[in-house]
């Protein structure tokens, strides 16, 4: 017999069956969620703590990946990111360093046609006025190319001609704002350090805050001195590849070019240094990146995967101590003919959701936190919340950070025996050594590492700012010189001394902490000509020990006002003393640039560059080249904001058309520390977060113990068992762990850190006592923690406990 079913009939038996699949899957979720819900809310403090961990640690990693990865998105917007490189200079003999000859960027693009474009990049501080209008800007000097190579957008004029013609500027969004208000400004004349008249042909949007580049407007590039000179390292330069070049084959064909046409005298060879690494890799090491700021993200981001590991612990131990508590309902879906499989997959499922409340939590977290974690960076992070993006990354971390926390646990249950459970005869991990035990261990030697790493980055920080500099920082400033103060400088000079505002002046070529000009060919006698130390070099006029309090050691201080000749005298520091192999430094002749310089003193070696480096060779000549800025030493007698006022005062005499502006040397001696300092800062929050959590698991598992041995303690209490007693039964074993724990993180500890000591030359030690101290701090909170419960177990009425069983 044939049956014939019509189409019409089987569509609707297919919607049926549909409709009846997904009513039976809502009710199973319902149901799965009913039995969640119930379980999360049986459980009391601990899913609080579960949850609390998990959310804790989550905004934790949340926070230190955001930073991350603001950091390493540096200079990764620009369009032609895989094209763009900086050009470096490398010498074996002489180092690593950025700058490079003026010519060589204009010859690379003629001469090679992988190089497709090129800009230069000079900065200056430059007074630009308009109208009764004047701002200092921070500016540049670039080529054309520079505006088509980088992807900084031009709301205003065009791309590809504003910085084409000679006096020409282009000026950000906030520059025009300050100088022009509601006017436009394009086509308006702009006076430069008042006299250049300059045109405004442009206007970028304001740089975004992840790029290395700094500067309120990018000037024409103009013909200057050394412009040929092919030995003169003076320029930062930047190059464009065509599309598909390799890096390796232009680094191969570039090589030879300065020695080329040096005619051999100058073995330095450039190299390309990729856009995306410049913020990364600042160290280099035989001309090939070795390291910088990448070390630090690194360290970051495995903190951050430690910080999420030890609240995942948190979460596996309190749920497999709790095991015994489902260990009935594992039994009876087993006998009911449930899967292992299947068991995975729900106690997986139930971590994922713990997991997205923990995550909501988290979120909340951040966005309370993220303000004063910007302030602690420096950096303008954010949650973007309209990016389909981010909503993906925060689902897959939630899920991730489920699946890890939930694994061990969803293991463990399913692996229970229904007939043990059911016949009651299940034992929850009393063996010597259990995984819970393990990752105890684990928790807390994370902990460990992380405070003693804290200790020592603190305590370098604090070894290296203790150092003495070698010269007196306090009440001295620094001002930048233009041709208008340099033309009245003694006049200010007498005039500071004068008023008794300032007790000494001088004139240098940079601030006493930077360094400026260095050179490797400077000649004396006895000098092997194959010595090629580079040898720092300064400026100055008169009072330059007395201004500074940098110690005489030999000889005399640069006077030209009493010594005419001194225009050619030079100091020597000891370091340079030991280079140049003197025994009586007085009276030696240094040649340099074609001039013969006399030594006329030897000072202390003084710290000038980085206070964590040894201090560098240098010399400090007369005023040969003219020196381009005055340190003044404040008048200590008189109130900081009566000298500031009257030193203004004057120079406003002498120098009215520019703003009077100046740096205190300790304020600026101190930002050398800023990088390290939030290091420490931040490595200190999350060490106490990753203490945190752990005492928070401990907590858990501390109160989980006491309920469990409820019976056992009110029988020793009726047997006379002490409250100290009780408290050492409950506490030992936690105590043994932590214990442990000292003893792996330890070495591992002093291992890294030490490695991590090696990257500075002057640095601390790490003594036993620091190790020592952690191991009583560590100790004494986990302590504090567990008696907590134990003390509180120790207490309680033991008949109520025994009649409860």
């Amino acid at each position: 017999m044939i049956v014939v079913v019509s189409r019409k009939n089987s569509q609707k038996s297919k919607i049926s069956y549909s409709v009846i699949r997904n009513s039976l899957f809502s009710i199973l979720m319902f149901y799965y969620l009913k039995i969640f819900f119930r379980n999360l809310r049986r459980g009391g403090i601990y899913s609080a703590i579960n949850i609390g961990g998990l959310a804790i640690g989550m905004a934790a990693t949340i926070l230190i990946v955001l930073w991350v990865h603001n950091q390493w998105s540096y200079e990764r917007f620009h369009e032609k990111e895989k094209q763009l490189y900086q050009l470096w200079s490398h010498n074996e003999k002489y180092g690593t360093w950025e700058s490079t000859p003026k010519i060589i960027g204009p010859t690379l693009v003629e001469e090679y046609s992988d190089i497709t474009n090129m800009t230069r990049f000079k900065e200056w501080s430059r007074l630009v006025t308009y109208g009764d209008r004047k701002i200092n800007l921070q500016a540049a000097r670039v080529d054309p190319g520079f505006l088509t190579m980088f992807s900084f957008p031009l709301l205003q004029g065009d791309i590809n001609t504003a910085l084409n013609a000679p006096y020409s500027i282009v000026l950000t969004q906030d520059a025009a704002k300050r100088l022009f208000g509601d006017e436009d400004p394009i086509g308006k004349t702009v006076t430069l350090q008042a006299k250049h008249p300059t045109k405004v042909t442009g206007v970028l949007a304001d740089l975004p805050q992840n790029t290395c580049f700094r500067f309120d407007a990018l000037q024409s590039w103009e013909v200057g001195p050394y412009e040929d000179v092919w030995t003169d390292y003076s320029t930062i330069t930047y190059l464009e590849l065509k599309p598909g070049s390799s890096k390796t084959d232009v680094d191969a064909a570039i090589k030879g070019i300065i020695r080329q046409h040096t005619g051999g005298k100058d073995t330095t060879e450039p190299f390309l240094h990729p856009i995306s690494q410049w913020h990364l890799y600042s160290e280099f090491e035989n001309g090939k990146a070795a390291g910088g700021l990448i070390g630090t993200l690194r360290m970051f981001f495995l903190i951050a995967v430690l910080i999420l590991l030890t609240a995942c612990i948190n979460f596996m131990n309190l749920s497999t101590a709790r095991s015994f508590k489902r260990a009935r309902e594992v039994g009876v879906r087993k006998v009911m003919g449930a899967r292992r499989s299947k068991l995975i997959k729900l106690f997986l499922g139930e971590s994922v959701l713990v997991s997205a409340i923990a995550a909501a939590f988290a979120i909340a977290i951040v966005c309370l936190f993220l303000s004063p974690f910007n302030s602690l960076t420096g950096e303008q992070l954010r949650l973007d919340f309209s990016r389909i993006g981010f909503w993906g990354i925060l689902l897959a971390f939630t899920s991730f950070t489920g699946i890890l926390a939930g694994s061990y646990p969803a293991f463990y249950l399913s692996s229970f025996l229904p007939v043990k459970v059911l016949k009651n005869v299940f034992k929850n991990g009393q063996n010597l050594i259990t995984p819970r035990k393990l990752l105890i261990v684990t928790q807390f030697t994370i902990a460990v590492i992380l405070i003693i790493s804290t200790a020592v980055i603190h305590r370098q920080v604090r070894y290296a700012q203790d150092r003495n500099t070698g010269y007196n920082k306090d009440q001295l400033i620094y001002t930048k010189l233009n041709e208008q103060m340099d033309k009245n400088q003694d006049l200010i000079r007498q005039e500071l001394l004068r008023t008794g505002t300032a007790t000494s002046v001088t004139r240098t070529l940079s601030s006493m902490t930077d360094q400026w000009s260095a050179t490797w060919a400077m000649g004396w006698q006895g000098k092997d000509p194959e010595n090629r130390t580079v040898i720092n070099r300064s400026f100055v006029d008169a009072g330059w020990t007395e201004t500074t309090g940098i110690t005489i050691l030999q000889g005399r201080d640069i006077d030209i006002y009493n010594h005419p000749t001194d225009t050619t005298a030079m100091l020597l520091n000891e370091a340079a003393v030991k280079v140049m192999g003197f025994d009586d430094p007085i009276g030696q002749i240094i040649r340099e640039s074609g001039r013969d310089f006399h030594v006329v003193g030897v000072v202390k070696d003084f710290v000038i560059e980085s206070p964590y480096e040894p201090v560098a060779p240098m010399v400090i000549a007369g005023p040969a080249r003219k020196p381009e800025g005055m340190h003044i030493r404040l008048n200590g007698a008189n109130h900081i904001t009566d000298n500031l006022a009257q030193v203004e005062k004057i120079f406003k005499t002498y120098n009215p058309d520019f703003p009077f502006e100046y740096i205190f040397i300790d304020e600026s001696y101190a930002r050398k520390f800023v990088n390290e300092q939030h290091t420490g800062k931040l490595v200190t929050w999350f060490a106490l977060l990753v203490v945190f959590i752990s005492c928070l698991g401990l907590f858990g598992l501390s109160a989980h113990a006491a309920e469990n041995r409820r019976k056992e303690i009110g029988i020793r209490k009726v047997l006379g068992a002490s409250v100290a007693d009780i408290t050492s039964l409950l506490s030992r074993e936690f105590l043994i762990l932590v214990t442990v724990s000292l003893v792996i993180a330890t070495p591992i500890a002093w291992w890294a850190m030490n490695q991590w000591l090696s990257g500075y030359a002057y640095r601390t030690n790490i003594p036993w006592w620091l190790f020592a101290a952690v191991a009583i701090l560590t100790i004494g909170i986990a302590l504090l923690t567990v008696s907590w419960q134990a003390i509180k177990a120790a207490i309680a009425n033991p008949v109520k406990a025994i009649k409860a069983e």
